[in-house]
Order: C-alpha cells, then structure tokens, then sequence
C-alpha cells in the first residue's frame, strides 16, 4: 500500500428486506445458516451476487473495487440508492460489508449524516472533546484547537448549550468544524454541508482544499453539488445500482452522470425532523392540471407544491425554492411572504405561467426559514426537464413566479397527510 491510504477490494454489501427476526430463535438459525452457506458459495464459486438477490433481498454495493492515494480528494457521485452512503459506512466502520476487504491507513473522521457522533444531550463543548476523544487525541490537544473550531462553527454563542437544541444548520457547523479541526489523515463527508447556507459551502470547501493541499489530508467527498466536486475533487467514480460503473477525471466522470441522467420520478419525501419548528415533508413537480410530471416544454405552465409539518405554532416563517442548472448554477430563488402557523401540516404551491428557461436539465433546492434565519435546507437529487418548444417560434417572454399559499380566505393552506 505504498502511498496508498485506502485500498478497497471486490465490497459487497447484502441487506434483508422485512423483518429483522422470524420470531423464533430456530428460525433466526436456519436462516442465519442459510446465509452463511451463501456467502461460502458466493466465496468459493465468485457467482454474481445478484443470483442471490430475491424478492425481500438487496444488493446495495455489488463488488466495487478502487484505490484512493495519500493526500488525493476523490469525489463519488450518483443517483439516489446507487450505494454512496454504504460505501462511506462502510469505511467509516459504521457497518461491515458482506463480501470483500478494506485496508484503511490512518485515522478516519467522518462526517455522514448531521449529527453523526455528537450526544444530543451534551453541549457543543463536551461533543467537542467527545469527537476528539473518538480520535484518539489527547485533552491538551482538544483544548489547542478549540478556539479555532469554535471560530470556524460561529457557535460561541451557543457553546454550552445541548446541541439537540442547535438548528440543523448549526449542528453541521460544529459537526464540520470538528471532524475538519482535530487532524484525521482522512476526512469522508457525505452531503451533509447541504444543510448549510452556501457561504458556509464554500467556506467548507475552502478548508477541505487546505487540509488535502496544504497537510497532504486524504478526502472522500459525497455531494450532489457538482459544481462543488468539480471545484474541489481531481478524480471521481459513479456509482450505479450498487456498482461501480466508471472511474476517472473529475469532468469526465461528471459528464458521463449529466448524459446519463434518468428523470422520472415527480414526487420526493423528506425525513420530518421533529427537533425542528417546522419541518419540510414532500415536494411533487406537476402540470396546472395537477397531473404528475417531471418533463415540460419551454414556454408551458408547471407548478412545484412544498409540503411541511409545523410541529410548534411559529410566525416569520417563509418557504422557498431555488432553481438551478445540473451543474449548480443558480437560475432563480423563490420564496413566500413571511407567515404565522399554528401546529399542523401545510402546502405551498409554486406555479409559473409560462416556462421561462433555457431547454436543459435542472435541479429543485428548497428551504424553511424563520425571521431570515435558515432552519432547514436541502439540497436535492430533484431534477426537472425542459424541453425545446417547436410549436412556438416567438420569445418567451418573463412572467414573474407565483407563490400561493391558499386555505379558503387566508394564505395558508392546512392539509391533513
């Protein structure tokens, strides 16, 4: 492994769909045994994992294999269920693969999902010298870097608080702040700076550039942001249906994603965060005629309806939603006046005249907020086409976007889920 920190040999992940036990401790044994016996087989035979694959089985990683060298910044893109996050469990040793080998050089900081490693009861402080601790750093070495992870977070404020009472994008501050801060040889992230507003991405864009450049820190970087992984990655592989479909430059591995994109899904369901005021729930693409669809033609009407759960009676909220290429460049931003809400679950709805875009591919953002401060954003997988009008031939001219927000003579429209 001579300059390599990261070697990754024939990776098979197999999951169980269903019940986790039967019932009763001699079937968990047969079927415990059942499955050893399929591995033996899948060992000795090298037959295709997806022979295995049965109607309450999946394979989420099917035999990937790749090197990663020291100091090297390797981006891994893909559609939704394409393995990305088992992989990085995987390394992160948050779940051991089925099949295969790992030979991980270094200490590993992780950074999966917003909270991973923090104790929500604990305030940013001691989650500090937790995580540290997880790293084998000593206390005196946590203390030196404390007043740079807390500069870095914007959390003084809030230090010696529960983090459990931190925002979503507090918490991925901190959470970043740290795995960045306390020295790992490796640092994986996966999507998680999504959640924070776009200075805080680039200011953590920034720092990842520094540690692999500057202190020859080796990084594995999961977004659906390619403009974020074109700036900041030299080598990418894409990942599909569990395999590893292509491996090479950065740009050509994104190019192969964006020629290959299958649209087809108009109705996206979010996690509902109940540590949240609000919290988003649904977001559905459809025409004016409320039919479902994820393909339009230039110049014709299209809506977006966000749905969301107040979970406390709050006011000075606003919804929004941006629009922006298959390459994250920003087209428009959307968002409702500011609102009041008692407890209960809400739609808005997001509806334009005419399509006033560019024929391409692009990708849905939507956001919560409260008296202007940011309280959950996504960053999504949502992608809508437009196509090329031939019918019309004259300038689409601009309309301006509307949002409605309706309950009968009110601006707000409460719905029962």
């Amino acid at each position: 492994m001579s300059g390599t920190v990261i070697q990754i040999e024939n990776i098979s992940k197999h999951y169980r769909l269903g019940e986790v036990s039967s019932g009763t401790i001699s079937r968990d044994l047969s079927k415990w045994w059942r499955e050893k016996f399929k591995e033996e087989i899948f060992n000795e035979k090298k037959e295709s994992t997806q022979s295995l694959t049965s109607k309450e089985e999946i394979w989420a990683l099917q035999n990937v294999s790749f090197d990663v060298k020291q100091g090297e910044v390797l981006g891994i893109i893909g559609g939704n269920g394409a393995g990305k996050s088992t992989l990085l469990k995987i390394l992160s040793r948050v779940t051991k693969p089925t099949t295969g080998n790992i030979r991980v050089k270094g200490r590993i900081a992780s950074l999966l999902e917003v909270g991973t490693g923090f104790h929500p009861d604990l305030t940013g402080r001691e989650n500090i010298f937790l995580n540290g601790a997880i790293l084998g750093m000593r206390k005196s070495e946590i203390r030196g870097k404390m007043d740079e992870i807390v500069a870095f977070a914007g959390v003084e404020r809030y230090l010696d608080t529960p983090v459990k009472r931190y925002s979503s994008g507090m918490y991925v501050r901190l959470a970043f702040a740290v795995a960045a801060h306390l020295e790992p040889e490796i640092l994986i992230i996966d999507e998680v700076l999504a959640v924070g507003d776009r200075d805080f991405q680039n200011k953590c864009l920034g720092k990842m550039k520094d540690v692999s450049r500057n202190h020859g820190r080796t990084i594995l970087f999961v977004s659906h942001n390619m403009a974020s992984v074109k700036l900041l990655c030299s080598r990418a592989l894409l990942l599909k249906n569990g395999q590893l479909k292509y491996e090479d430059t950065t740009d050509k591995v994104i190019d192969t994603y964006l020629n290959n994109l299958e649209i087809s899904q108009s109705e996206f369901y979010f996690t509902i965060r109940p540590e949240l005021i609000a919290s988003l729930c649904y977001l559905k693409i459809a025409d004016v005629k409320n039919t479902a669809a994820c393909s339009f033609l230039v110049a014709d009407p299209w809506q977006i309806k966000v749905g969301f759960t107040v979970i406390f009676p709050a006011s000075n909220l606003v919804v929004a939603i941006g629009i922006v290429t298959a390459e994250n460049v920003a087209v428009r931003t959307i968002w409702s006046s500011p609102f009041t809400a008692k407890i209960g679950n809400f739609e808005a709805i997001f509806y334009e005249d005419e399509i006033i875009y560019a024929a391409g591919t692009y990708r849905i953002v939507v956001s919560l907020a409260q008296n202007n401060h940011t309280s959950q954003f996504i960053d999504t997988e949502i992608y809508v086409v437009f196509e090329e009008n031939v019918a019309s031939h004259q300038f689409v001219k601009s309309k301006d976007t509307g949002l409605i927000l309706n309950q009968m003579n009110v601006q707000i429209n409460q719905i029962y889920l």
